[in-house]
């Protein structure tokens, strides 16, 4: 029994000498950082503790709320687990019934982002349509008056509060319907003149967009200048501009921006294809409702560990904002983000956050309004190691030097947070933000990862 409390004694005795010579190297390394001149108008916070324990390592500027970026992924693919549940999975369901005479379709969707995403081949464009189209098939239907989409209890607008124009026509900007398809997101093919300042012509978008046309105001760069282009999309209208620039001499460069209407995108996709089987879909109208609607097909989502998967490590804006609306709607409340980030909020002050620690405005972090403190961060990160869907979450982390930590990166800010096991076995839990810097990100990513190296 001595020799057992001896070696406890032993190993703790050098974990909290190693503690304190890791505090004392990141006080060293992120004093340096902060008096680089590309933080000469910014504010740099840093926190971090012990993974084990809870100790504080290091802190600094903790309790300042800063613009975080696409780490604030992190806060709501943890409140998704405990909010939805690990057994979470959406579900679309289309039915048919009659009225005015007439054999109408009915979609009633959930807010599944995943639908007809191409991340799974299971749930592709072509293997949904088809599974639904061969639904409506066998359930002997000849021919459809209308298609209706249920969006009782669910926000229409697609655009969270704070997103920038220059974001919402873009692929990274692609907002959540009741009814998602493709992600949201479709590809506009370009072609480029001959010399510099050359008009470029808009050839295709793929798949095809329906009801919607583009103007090109797009000029022709230098070879290798790269994607320098924005799409940028009026409410309500149906044309979309496009500007800036791509390289010279290019027949099939592609930008990918955000459906205006997915929902609209996905009936018209279903209309043709039941055409093709000599299914029309008449759209005459009725005044009445169908007074039984029968369910003849359910389309469930992956699990919420593969979405929330994929939201960490591809950083899918549309992915949060669906979450966050599910928030909402799984408490039968309405289905706005507002609603979905306001009971984010609750729950994390449950938890013991304050709520002026989260002073969010979306699920994905794309808005800069938001505002969130490395404390908080750290926390959600230290309560979600705790938890039994942790594994899950850890997954969807991705690597940067050689550390599993989500990234972030808006206009004027740059984060990273996650978990870290040193080579000597200590484990970390961090958060590092950074706003207002001056300068190139690259150079700036850099030197956060100098001082991330003494967690090492």
């Amino acid at each position: 029994m001595k020799h057992i409390l001896v070696l406890f004694s032993f190993f703790f005795t050098f974990f909290s000498i190693n503690a304190q010579e890791v505090g004392i190297r990141l006080s060293r390394a992120f004093a340096q950082f902060e008096n680089d001149a590309q933080l000469k108008n910014g504010i740099a916070s840093l926190h971090v503790i012990d993974a084990k324990t809870g100790k504080i390592i290091f802190t600094k500027h903790a309790g300042i709320g800063l613009a975080p970026a696409s780490t604030q992924k992190i806060i709501t693919s943890a409140t998704a687990y405990e909010l939805l549940g690990t057994d979470f999975r959406y579900a679309t369901e289309i039915g048919i019934g009659k009225a005015g005479g007439q054999t109408h379709i009915y979609i009633k969707g959930s807010g599944d982002p995943t639908l007809g995403s191409w991340r799974w081949k299971n749930h592709s464009e072509s293997e949904v349509m088809s599974r639904i189209t061969q639904s409506i098939r066998r359930s002997g239907v000849s021919s459809v008056g209308q298609i209706f989409m249920d969006d009782k209890k669910w926000q229409a607008e697609l655009v969270p509060d704070g997103w920038i124009w220059q974001d919402v026509g873009n692929y990274y900007g692609a907002g959540p319907e009741v009814l998602n398809w493709r992600e949201n997101q479709y590809d506009l093919v370009l072609r480029s003149g001959s010399n510099l300042g050359d008009p470029v012509s808009v050839v295709s978008t793929k798949p095809f967009l329906y009801h919607y046309s583009f103007q090109s105001y797009v000029t022709s760069a230098a070879k290798g200048s790269g994607d320098q282009s924005y799409i940028y999309l009026p409410l309500g209208g149906l044309e979309g501009t496009v500007r800036g620039t791509i390289p010279i001499n290019e027949n099939g460069f592609v930008i990918s921006g955000a459906m205006p209407s997915p929902r609209k995108q996905f009936i018209a996709t279903l209309s043709d294809s039941l055409s093709a089987y000599s299914i029309a879909v008449t759209n005459n109208k009725t005044t009445s409702s169908s007074d039984s609607v029968r369910i003849i097909h359910r389309e469930n989502s992956p699990s919420l560990d593969s979405i929330i998967y994929w939201f960490l490590r591809k950083s899918i804006n549309l992915y949060g904002e669906a979450l966050a609306k599910s928030f909402a709607f799984q408490a039968n409340d309405y289905a706005s983000i507002t609603n979905g980030v306001k009971r984010l909020k609750d729950f994390w002050v449950q938890q013991g956050i304050a709520k002026t620690e989260l002073n969010m405005y979306d699920g994905s972090g794309l808005s800069p309004l938001n505002r969130v403190t490395t404390n908080a961060q750290v926390k959600v990160l230290q309560y979600a190691r705790s938890r039994p869907w942790y594994k899950g979450f850890y997954d969807g982390f991705p690597e940067f030097n050689g550390m599993k930590m989500k990234s972030g990166t808006i206009s004027g800010a740059k984060g990273f947070c996650g978990y870290h096991r040193s080579n000597s076995g200590q484990e970390y839990i961090f958060s590092f933000i950074v706003n207002n810097y001056n300068g190139g990100a690259s150079a700036l990513v850099q030197k956060m990862y100098k001082v991330l190296d003494e967690l090492k």
